[in-house]
């Protein structure tokens, strides 16, 4: 059976099915909820998690669905393959029938005995039998996540179904049975089973080449030094069990060379008693205990669990963290401010053993050490800080890769026969900033054997298809030679077909000739390295031409000799609460001196940059404000103070604890707040930099450079014109760290460019200034030209449109042009060539892509079959074989020459390659325009004329309204048809199209899946609590207002909610979409305005309940407006609370309180029901629901 075809993708269904049981059944089982409740309070308070409640337990509650599926997966394994005598479910088809009378006498003899039995006890009467067997009793023993708590009939029912299901030929559906028991799909049911599970674990499968290729290195030469009695093997991220299998299998293949005279089951347990594993996800440990038993009873000789004669098989697996558990606590002193580590180490889940934890992960025991370490950062804010407080190497954001290089080698012996240590980890600490204490300061003390770049090789979840990876191999002792046998990329990948199983020729030339004296090949580079060339951080594995290496440094000058800063403007840590579109700032009224344009990475392209985005700034002349004094801004941070105060400092507690404002910036860099910058994307495939000649507010996507006080306008362009160029390009592609995901060409992989590594760039005595000015002004004139630049001055029509894009296309190839002649001047800048290649006349033609120099020799290769390439094809241009004609003559003679050299010299057939070049991928005109024409009609719909009438009233407006208000407006309607693209569709039509991504529903069941409405009701005890603050209650660390949990998509019943929403539920929107409240002569959808404080909603919905009751509305249809008179109360007592003429005298909280009282006595209906009412299921499709 293959379970990646189709079982995967099924029981990840029932696992979700499964999981909203269990929830209820916490719901409605007190002592189980009273039980969670004490362990979350207990491992927060010793610091093992930070996360809230919610989090928390949804964890769990996935853990035991996971365990309950995984329980039913092992039972149908063994009777499929007749592993045990009785059968529960199916086993195999002829005894289908069997198990199905065997529940029903069971149910029959328990009802008998006046007991109602369900569905589970049949399930647990299974687990139950497993238990009773030596063999199999620690499948389910009492540390099974199965125990965490149980499924209701209905749902164990639901499973069983499932597992009894017959296809349309009476057969069953799915067949476990496998005649060498074959347990390897199991690893596809630990990696997919559960998505959220494999976000947070990271769960990764190790490919079978990559596993036999680590043990090869590790296992064998290990067990050549030593003898195999006492032998011992770990993975401490064991995850499925793959390495423990492979080990498993060669070490059972030695006790039978080494004592032949032992009986199989002897062999076996002497085996067993070397492999040791370790995992922090229960339901990883599971699967791989399940594996390793079954191939223990193969290897025995034995054929069922159950056996006549009983064997008890001792496996040493157990479920915990292994950067926790198991530290020599009187070895590692960390001083008395960390007296709380004891606890925190001591501390056990119910799904972990402790005394087992403790053997197990004992430092210094082990011969080998092998496995797959995850490669995400630490979320969990407790869990961070006590790693931090037990390993040295960490630094700011790190990955999880350095705690555990650490680990891995502190679990290996030491001394003379020191233990032998292997792992494909993430290659991200060797040039990004945190790995720099782990390369510099840890592992010049280890043993270094064998450092591979292999994020060439095709890997499924890894490299092109995930996190570039690196192989690590050594011994935990002092290094024993003065060099390390290094494997460095060539640049290539292989895709999915060429590299799948190890076959492809990046894996095959490591596994073929890794020991060869030196090998290279086209795509790597094989030999022996100075170890001292690995002393220090970054790493670069990458095998470029060294010589172009040494003419670029000959400059003698680096970047940081010629700037003053580098870095970002400053950052949030909860960009969710700060960042919004401009508009939305505008229509809460945010002072416009309090937010500014945010420039992200993305936004940083061909010498422009064009900010979508903007940011709350709370700073006036640098000092954050006092929020008290600006309410608007205050009502926008107040709903996140929770979650904003629970932001870590760099010290290490959090914002409250440290009594430090919770609506200011994490960090602001103030020097780099004002003058002249240059800007780059930092997560690029090309260098992209940008002038600006005031500096905006940058996230870490998009850092920047600033030159030292009193800089010239020319000394910024001499240096923003040679970061853009095509060498320094090549420079930064060999220097920095490569992205993993899907590219599958060179020219496509995109780069980290670490303003710490730019910082060593090579500087040229002289900088092509001209150039520069050059550049930077066509820039400018590409953006006074752009489709939103043309819409700022005046409502355009399709005639202007078209010459504004003439106009830009002839820009853009004139820069195309300037950068071609900047590229060739830098390369005589830094003396790659002597003579200079640029073109000296006024005659430079524009460039269209396609018509480089470098383009021309490709496209020839193209044509002779001697190089395949997509380039052309992905940047929408035509290959050019031969020099254009038109161009002047002294440039047509000037490319023949560049495209000699480009076939001749040494550097420049390097340099001029597509991967070093501007790839020009600007949005089309067409995107471009269509967004500025969308932003337009969306910025005048948000007119007043349309939400107010002229008393100031409130209105809600219906699309078919809207439609006639905007006809009757020229400039809107003129715009609305060029934005359709077309001339017969009905105003009404359009803005319905227009408007669907816009609104948001005005109620919490209509905008979020159950899921969501969970979330939601965390949020809301939260600013329960808050306004309990607010009112003078203390909340201390002993009793904290709980941080609320984040939303993800899944929350939220349509996409265009969570894009106006976002992980913490800011509204965005620009408008508010009442569902069902259109009128019997106009159905159309019914909107608000989003600019309405929370007074003229609550107003506005009342009205739209007065209609209803003019028109005659059941209460069904009422309902769910009373509910959002009801979430919207809250909101309006806290704001409004002052005598408001506007409601004759009262305030809007009075009124409001008591038009909802009202209400519910029409409907007949309490708050609780209320906030229980759901709409019936969506309707698919993009229309804005009516």
């Amino acid at each position: 059976m293959s379970a990646a075809d189709t079982l995967t993708a099924e029981l990840r269904a029932e696992v979700k099915i499964l999981e909203e049981d269990l929830r209820q059944r916490l719901a409605v089982s007190p002592d189980v909820k009273a039980d969670w409740n004490r362990q979350h309070t207990d491992a927060s308070t010793v610091g093992r998690t930070a996360i809230s409640w919610e989090e928390w337990s949804s964890e769990r509650i996935t853990q035991a669905a996971v365990a309950w599926v995984l329980t039913t997966v092992f039972i149908r394994f063994a009777e499929d393959n007749g592993l045990v005598k009785p059968v529960w479910i199916s086993g195999p088809p002829a005894r289908r029938a069997e198990a199905l009378n065997a529940q029903s006498e069971f149910m029959r003899t328990r009802a008998q005995a006046g007991e109602n039995p369900t569905d589970r006890d049949w399930l647990l009467e299974a687990i139950k039998y497993l238990s009773g067997l030596p063999t199999a009793k620690a499948l389910v023993d009492e540390t099974s996540a199965l125990w965490l708590i149980t499924p209701s009939g209905d749902a164990a029912g639901r499973l069983l179904a499932f597992w009894r299901e017959r296809d349309e030929s009476g057969e069953l559906r799915r067949d476990l049975h496998d005649e060498k028991l074959d347990t390897r799909f199991l690893g596809d049911l630990y990696q997919d089973l559960s998505l959220e599970a494999q976000d947070k674990y990271a769960l990764k499968q190790t490919p079978v080449f990559v596993e036999e290729f680590i043990l090869d290195r590790t296992l064998e030469p290990a067990l050549k030094e030593r003898p195999l009695e006492g032998f011992k093997v770990i993975d401490p991220t064991c995850g499925s069990g793959h390495f423990l299998l492979g080990a498993f299998e060669r070490l059972l293949e030695r006790w039978e060379e080494h004592a032949a005279g032992l009986n199989s089951r002897a062999r076996v347990q002497k085996t067993l008693d070397a492999i040791h594993g370790v995992d922090l996800n229960p339901f990883a440990v599971a699967i791989a205990r399940f594996r390793l038993t079954i191939a223990a009873l193969q290897a025995a000789g034995e054929s069922a669990l159950d056996a006549g004669n009983p064997i008890v098989f001792n496996l040493n697996l157990a479920a915990g963290d292994s950067l926790l558990h198991g530290l020599d606590q009187q070895e590692i002193d960390y001083g008395p401010e960390h007296h709380t580590d004891r606890t925190v180490g001591n501390h056990a889940y119910p799904t972990e053993n402790l005394a087992a934890l403790r053997r197990i992960l004992d430092n210094g025991q082990y011969d080998a050490v092998v496995g797959n370490p995850p490669y995400i950062t630490v979320k969990d804010k407790a869990l961070n800080s006590a790693y931090r407080d037990r390993y040295r190497y960490l630094k700011r954001t790190y990955a999880l890769t350095v705690p555990f290089m650490e680990r891995f080698f502190g679990l290996a012996k030491s001394g003379e026969r020191a233990g032998w240590v292997g792992q494909i980890t993430s290659n991200s600490f060797m040039k990004r900033d945190f790995g720099a204490p782990l390369v510099e300061k840890y592992l010049p003390s280890r043993d270094m054997r064998l450092i591979i770049n292999s994020e060439g090789a095709w890997m499924r979840g890894h490299n092109m298809d995930g996190t570039p990876t690196a192989i690590i191999v050594g011994t935990n002792r002092t290094p024993a030679t003065d060099s390390i046998r290094v494997v460095m990329s060539k640049g290539r990948r292989e895709g999915r077909d060429g590299g799948s199983e190890g076959k492809g020729p990046y894996w095959s030339a490591i596994a073929q000739h890794l020991d060869d004296d030196t090998y290279e090949d086209d795509w790597v580079l094989i030999s022996a390295l100075p170890r001292r060339d690995f002393s220090s951080h970054p790493w670069s594995l990458e095998a470029g031409s060294s010589s172009i290496q040494r003419v670029l440094e000959a400059a003698g000058r680096k970047l940081s000799d010629v700037v003053q800063s580098v870095g970002y403007t400053g950052q949030t840590n909860s960009d969710s609460a700060f960042l919004a579109t401009a508009d939305a700032f505008r229509r809460k009224d945010i002072p416009r001196s309090l937010w500014r344009p945010f420039i992200t990475g993305d936004e940083v392209r061909n010498f422009g940059t064009d900010p979508q985005t903007s940011s709350l700034f709370p700073y006036v002349s640098g000092d954050l404000i006092d929020i008290v004094d600006y309410d608007q801004v205050r009502k926008w941070m107040w709903p996140n103070r929770t979650s904003l105060w629970a932001r870590a400092t760099f010290a290490g507690p959090t914002y409250k604890e440290e009594g430090r404002p919770w609506w200011g910036w994490h960090q602001v860099a103030k020097h780099r707040l004002s003058g002249p910058a240059i800007t780059w994307a930092f997560i690029e495939s090309a260098n992209h930099f940008v002038y600006l000649d005031e500096c905006l507010l940058h996230n870490r996507h998009a850092p920047i450079l600033k030159l030292p006080a009193g800089a010239s306008e020319a000394d910024y362009l001499g240096n923003f014109a040679l970061l853009n160029s095509s060498a320094c390009c090549y420079w930064m592609r060999s220097a920095c760290q490569p992205k993993g995901g899907a590219a599958d060409s060179i020219w496509a992989r995109t780069f980290e460019f670490a303003g710490n590594i730019l910082e060593q760039l090579p500087i040229p005595k002289s900088l092509p200034l001209g150039r520069g000015s050059v550049l930077h002004g066509l820039a400018q004139e590409l953006a006074s030209c752009s489709p939103r630049a043309l819409l700022a001055r005046h409502a355009a029509g399709r005639e202007s449109l078209k010459t504004a894009s003439r106009l830009y296309h002839s820009i853009v190839a004139k820069m195309i042009a300037q950068q071609e002649e900047l590229d060739w001047e830098v390369y005589r800048l830094y003396g790659l060539v002597d003579e200079d290649l640029t073109h000296s006349g006024n005659d430079l033609p524009e460039l269209m892509l396609g018509e480089r120099a470098f383009e021309i020799v490709l496209a020839r290769r193209m044509r002779d079959d001697e190089e395949k390439t997509a380039w052309f094809a992905r940047h929408g241009s035509t290959p050019v074989t031969e020099i254009p004609e038109h161009w002047p003559a002294a440039y047509q003679d000037l490319v023949q020459r560049r495209i000699d050299l480009i076939a001749s010299h040494p550097y420049l057939k390097l340099l001029e390659r597509p991967e070093n070049k501007r790839r020009w991928a600007t949005e089309p005109w067409e995107k471009q325009e269509e967004r500025a024409l969308r932003g337009w009609l969306l910025d005048h719909l948000e007119d007043r004329r349309f939400w107010f009438d002229r008393s100031g009233t409130p209105i809600t407006r219906s699309v078919a309204q809207l439609a006639d208000e905007v006809a009757r407006d020229q400039d809107m309607a003129s715009v609305l048809t060029l934005w359709e693209g077309r001339p017969d569709v009905s105003v009404a039509a359009s803005l319905e199209k227009l408007l669907a991504r816009e609104a948001v529903p005005f109620l919490a069941a209509y905008r979020y899946r159950e899921s969501g409405l969970r979330k939601r009701a965390a949020w809301e005890h939260t600013w329960a609590l808050q306004r309990r603050e607010d009112a003078g209650e203390k909340f201390g660390q002993d009793n904290p207002i709980p941080v609320p949990p984040k939303y993800t998509s899944a929350d939220f019943a349509r996409k265009e909610y969570w894009d106006n929403r976002g992980k913490l539920d800011v509204p965005k929107e620009r408008f508010v979409l009442y569902p069902d409240t259109g009128r019997e002569t106009d159905a159309s959808p019914v909107l608000g305005w989003a600019g309405w404080d929370h007074a003229q909603q609550a107003f506005a919905l009342d009205q739209l309940i007065i209609q209803g009751e003019t028109d005659g509305w059941p209460d069904e249809r009422l309902i769910p407006l009373v509910a959002g008179l009801a979430e919207l109360l809250p909101w309006v007592e806290q704001w409004h609370q002052e005598a408001d003429d506007f409601y004759g005298g009262e305030s809007a909280a009075s009124f409001v309180g008591n038009a909802l009282a009202e209400r519910m006595q029409q409907v007949e209906r309490t708050r609780e029901q209320l906030a229980a009412w759901r709409p019936q299921p969506a309707r698919r499709g993009r229309r804005i629901a009516k």
